[in-house]
């Protein structure tokens, strides 16, 4: 969790002095008091059947279209994501909650032979209760959603405590979802790490998404009680560009994923493995696509780059780059906010910061690589293993990326960024713990699998 606050407060990256949020953080009781509520009006959100938490669902996907704009501008001013990113979030959002809408008609179990004499045997998944839900603030919207709507779907009541940087956002969510589902089935809980501590104590299921020292310190807490607990916990993701790519089509996506909403994304490309002769044209053709990145305003519908969330967080962009030469990264926009622009750097040395640790902001680093296992050998050292994009186009180095690569997605020939909802979602080694997100895989992480035996009385 973030660290602990006496108060709440959450500022337009845009411009630091419009103030959103600032209010007084509810402390550990509050997180109680939304999972007993929580736990009260459960029994009933499940019994209500498929039908009613289909609509409900349903009726959240509907809201979420019809206030469509007005969310796309509090994401932009909120957390300072580029209009057009934002407006895309809202729509992925609002399908995510369509989509999970049709889940509660899904199949819950199996019916199976049984061993000898009649008699029945099922399997039956079954929802935990209450799930906490931990999300951060780059997708104020999406993630919240598509951790809500799997456990909602499921018959699960949820606790969200979301970023600080994103409380408006979580509350305007919560406002249009509670519209839709009874009392107390969804709560929002505002705060920093005080909550987060203290809804990981008591709910029965545990999701989070942030970083990784705090996504250690969540699954240990969730462990010791015994309860389910998973944890997306970000990447040092790679593009690797063979000779034989379209090089400026990699140079575009890979240009995209990192500088696009300013590289704070957990699949942003951190790092370029050029193979052999790709190192000189790509560098070139990377050097221009960056250059040609739009960086200003947010709320600029051309923009792609807006600013990083913080100060803090502006600054480590900038120390991470000092002392490297850097191949393309003009000077900020002079504007109020906290901006950084893009930059690829290179000759970065062994143990860089770049290389071991995800800075997150439009900064990579361009590492040459001699052949193919060489290119893979750099992508799988770091302890990260998220996603990797590999550009290419023959079939059978795609496949050899496929059967090698320590990571969770790879994505051919396109940006490292970008998500599929309606399939599993997460990466190796730190970048996660627990099952995958998204998909099917979330319906089944919210439940828990039980076994029927059904025995008949006396004979036939």
């Amino acid at each position: 969790m973030t660290a602990a606050v006496s108060t709440i407060t959450s500022r337009n990256p845009a411009d630091p002095s419009d103030v959103l949020v600032s209010v007084p953080a509810p402390g550990a009781f509050a997180a109680a008091d939304a999972v007993e509520r929580a736990r009260a009006a459960r029994p009933g959100w499940l019994a209500g059947g498929a039908a009613a938490r289909s609509a409900a669902l349903g009726a959240v996907a509907t809201a979420l279209e019809t206030a469509a704009d007005e969310l796309a501008a509090l994401a932009v001013r909120e957390v300072g994501k580029p209009l057009t990113e934002a407006r895309a979030e809202i729509a992925r959002s609002a399908a995510i909650w369509r989509y999970y809408a049709q889940a509660p008609y899904e199949p819950v179990g199996a019916v199976h032979e049984t061993a000898a004499g009649p008699g029945l045997l099922l399997t039956r998944r079954r929802p935990y209760g209450v799930a906490g839900l931990l999300t951060p603030w780059n997708f104020p919207f999406a993630i919240p959603s598509w951790k809500a709507a799997p456990a909602l779907a499921a018959g699960n009541a949820v606790v969200l405590k979301p970023a600080p940087e994103a409380t408006a956002c979580a509350r305007r969510l919560a406002s249009l979802v509670e519209q839709a589902l009874p009392n107390g089935v969804c709560t929002v809980l505002p705060g920093g790490a005080t909550e987060g501590n203290a809804l990981v104590s008591v709910a029965d299921v545990v999701s989070f998404t942030g970083s990784t020292t705090v996504g250690r310190s969540v699954v240990q807490a969730a462990t010791a009680r015994g309860i389910p607990v998973q944890a997306e916990m970000g990447g040092l993701n790679a593009a690797l560009v063979l000779p034989d790519a379209d090089i400026e089509q990699a140079a575009r996506h890979i240009a995209a994923a990192i500088a696009g909403y300013a590289g704070q994304k957990c699949t942003a490309t951190r790092r370029v493995i050029a193979v052999g002769p790709a190192l000189g044209p790509l560098r070139e053709a990377l050097v221009e696509a960056l250059r040609a990145v739009p960086v200003g305003d947010p709320a600029d519908s051309a923009t792609v780059c807006g600013p990083l969330i913080n100060e803090q967080a502006r600054d480590r962009v900038t120390r991470a780059r000092d002392g490297l030469p850097v191949l393309a990264g003009a000077a900020a926009p002079g504007l109020p906010g906290w901006y950084a622009a893009p930059a690829l750097v290179e000759q970065v040395p062994p143990g860089h910061q770049l290389l071991r640790e995800e800075v997150f902001g439009p900064v990579a680093a361009l590492l040459p690589a001699d052949d193919l296992a060489h290119a893979v050998r750099i992508t799988n050292s770091v302890p990260y293993g998220l996603v990797t994009s590999v550009h290419s186009a023959g079939l059978n180095p795609v496949l050899h990326g496929l059967d090698q690569l320590d990571t969770g997605m790879i994505r051919v020939n396109a940006p490292s960024t970008g998500v599929d909802f309606h399939l599993p979602f997460g990466g190796a080694k730190e970048s996660g713990h627990g099952p995958r997100e998204q998909g099917r895989a979330a319906l089944e992480f919210y439940t828990s699998s039980r076994t029927y035996t059904l025995s008949t009385v006396g004979t036939m």
